[in-house]
């Protein structure tokens, strides 16, 4: 055994004691690459029994292991980064190769020995980067560098993923208008709503409307993987594409870096802004990151933070024949960001992590472009992650733990900001024109995702079996104006009478001076369920026990031919209320929904069988075919079923 189980107990106690005292479970994508590879001697034979050394550049982090029968081996999950693979044989020359190990990617090396002293060590230089010959998955990965010296206007990580074919950005108020400052992505087409995000291996999917529930700090992000197929078993939940997010840690030397980057609507282009209306803009981003060893080789730190300050006149341009309301509302937007990272070498085989991370931002903004309708947007997320990788013969294990809290709310702000109409007490809607108080706010709409997962391998021979499980305990829930009785008033604009003002005559200019058309009323409750949750006597939507496990094989069938195949199964429980009976009464309430009153029936056989190929048909990694075929569940967030 390579680590010490007093080190393991010692390190999952403090993960219990960090994390807060509920389980604890999730699932998502590996944050890590690997190596794998296969030694010969000159003449091209596999050598069994050779010492493989991989070697960390930054941290001074060592794994050390012999190759199989078959003369392969298979170093498991390792952080992003620069390495060094020894290897050494009795009765020939010590060999070390550089490697480098993307997140997401396995690391393809030969290593053919050359007879001589052991006491002999060739360094073979770095040889010109190969296309990924092991892997049908069709990906990318976005380096350090690259996220270092692009500049990314607005300093959202996901908007590099602009450098990589086939992919989109798409703004999170596509989705919902309170997700300000949030980006998603769009991969060849498909909807970017359910696009997983992992961070360090845990999902920050926002499973209410879509999206990421947080932003994490450019300069903390180490690599990032983008996959445009799921053709990979130990994906999330998803068939529209995954992003895969590693963030950086402290190594043996210091390293450090502060910014500040200042925007002014005055030295820019002029905006396409509604005539007679000017809209300033201003925009502060300051913040830096520092990260070193607490001691050398076995225990580093990382800590970054940003702040952003933006202030905007938003403008609100308003149809014939209400043109004479139009003007600006101030819209300030304010983002923070804090991320710390603490690294740990437990055992010469064994290395261990725990990152925190904390967001919030808030904003002004209205739900359409022609409403003074406006609201206060306030977004917070908090989360804990530990993790832990080990080996253990030709084993290797990978465990994280996630605790992660979002919570997003709205306020009226009209009375506030001294809008048009501001002492109105209701909602008031002609046509495209909206005013008075909001009509959704106030709202909020938290959610907690508890996260336990753990990912293997087993080298046999030419094959790579690799397995897992996840787990994962969503609680959504919340409160919401519009279920509550908050009548919303509804003037239809063809119905417009100008006698019937009494003494005067009607103003088609002002928006109180139409005829209603009819009245929405909510529930009463302001809850869209009876399930209490987060405080509140309802609203709860869930909890939703996800519950997942796979297991693959990679087989190299030639040395240019890699096939992958498995299956992953898939329950999802909690997300509709499948244990109450059916109502029979309202099958004859709608003609052509004959069913409606049939009681909803829990799919318990998602099985997901997956198969790809890898072949490189020249030998020499410049020009691989892929292709791949597989059965993929896409995700249902809570508002699919709320509306």
């Amino acid at each position: 055994m390579f680590v010490s189980p007093r080190l393991l107990q010692v390190f999952l106690l403090l993960t219990l004691l960090i994390l807060p005292a509920a389980p604890m479970f999730g699932q998502a994508t590996i944050a890590t690459g690997s190596i794998e590879g296969t030694v010969t001697d000159p003449q091209g034979a596999v050598l069994s029994g050779a010492k493989i050394t991989v070697s960390n550049q930054a941290t001074g982090q060592r794994l050390t292991f012999n190759t199989t029968s078959s003369g392969g081996f298979s170093t498991g999950a390792l952080p992003p980064g620069d390495y060094v693979v020894r290897a050494e044989n009795k009765g020939f020359q010590t060999m070390q190769v550089p490697v480098t190990v993307r997140v997401g990617v396995v690391s393809p090396t030969i290593i053919q020995m050359k007879v001589g002293s052991e006491g002999t060590v060739v360094n073979v230089e770095s040889a010109a980067v190969n296309v990924n010959t092991e892997q049908a998955t069709v990906q990318g990965v976005l380096t350090a560098n690259q996220i270092e010296n692009l500049p990314v206007n607005g300093r959202n990580f996901l908007d590099l993923a602009q450098l990589e074919p086939g992919v989109q950005i798409q703004d999170g108020t596509n989705f919902d208008p309170t997700k300000v400052g949030y980006s998603s992505l769009s991969f060849g087409g498909r909807f970017g709503r359910t696009a997983r995000i992992e961070v360090d291996g845990v999902d920050v999917s926002d499973e209410t409307v879509g999206t990421t529930t947080q932003d994490i700090p450019a300069s903390a992000i180490q690599e990032f993987q983008l996959s445009q197929s799921n053709l990979d078993l130990s994906n999330e939940l998803t068939s529209s594409g995954a992003v895969n997010v590693v963030t950086r840690s402290g190594t043996n030397n210091w390293h450090g870096e502060s910014f500040y980057l200042f925007r002014d609507s005055a030295a820019a282009a002029a905006l396409p802004h509604p005539v007679g209306i000017n809209s300033p803009f201003q925009r502060h981003q300051f913040g830096g990151r520092l990260g070193g060893p607490v001691i050398k080789d076995k225990l580093f730190f990382f800590l970054d933070g940003e702040r952003t300050k933006q202030d905007l006149q938003a403008p609100v341009a308003l149809p014939d024949p209400f043109t004479s309301l139009s003007g600006t509302f101030p819209a300030p937007f304010r983002e923070g960001e804090v991320l710390g990272r603490v690294d740990y070498q437990l055992a010469k085989n064994a290395k261990a992590f725990y990152r925190f991370s904390y967001f919030q931002n808030s904003t002004a903004a209205t739900f359409f472009a022609s409403s003074f309708q406006v609201y206060d947007n306030k977004d917070y997320t908090r989360s804990h992650v530990t993790g832990i990788d080990f080996t253990t013969g030709s084993f290797t294990h990978s465990v994280r733990f996630e605790y992660l809290k979002f919570q997003n709310g709205i306020v009226d702000a009209v009375k506030a900001l001294n809008l048009p109409f501001s002492s109105l007490g209701i909602s008031i809607f002609v046509g495209p024109v909206a005013v008075g108080p909001n009509f959704l706010a106030p709202q909020t709409t938290p959610q907690s995702n508890r996260q336990i997962k753990y990912d293997g391998s087993k080298t046999l021979g030419a094959h790579i079996v690799r397995y897992g499980f996840a787990f994962n305990h969503i609680q959504g829930g919340g409160f919401a104006k519009f279920f509550s009785i908050a009548p919303v008033v509804i003037s239809d604009p063809s119905l417009f009478d100008p006698t019937l003002c009494g003494a005067r005559a009607c103003d088609p200019g002002n928006p109180l001076d139409y005829p209603v058309a009819f009245i929405d009323m909510g529930n009463g409750q302001g809850f869209s369920t009876e399930h209490p949750a987060f405080g509140f006597p309802a609203g709860g939507l869930g909890p939703d026990n996800r519950l997942a496990f796979y297991v693959g094989d990679t087989w190299k069938v030639l040395s240019n031919l890699t096939l992958n195949y498995g299956v992953r199964y898939l329950r999802d429980t909690g997300r509709t209320d499948s244990d109450l009976p059916g109502i029979p009464a309202l099958n004859n309430l709608l003609p052509n929904f004959p069913n409606l009153g049939d009681p909803i029936r829990q799919n318990n056989l998602n099985f997901a069988p997956q198969f790809g190929i890898a072949w490189d048909p020249w030998k020499n990694g410049k020009t691989v075919f892929r292709a791949g075929a597989g059965l993929f569940y896409e995700n249902t967030i809570y508002n699919n079923v709320l509306f």
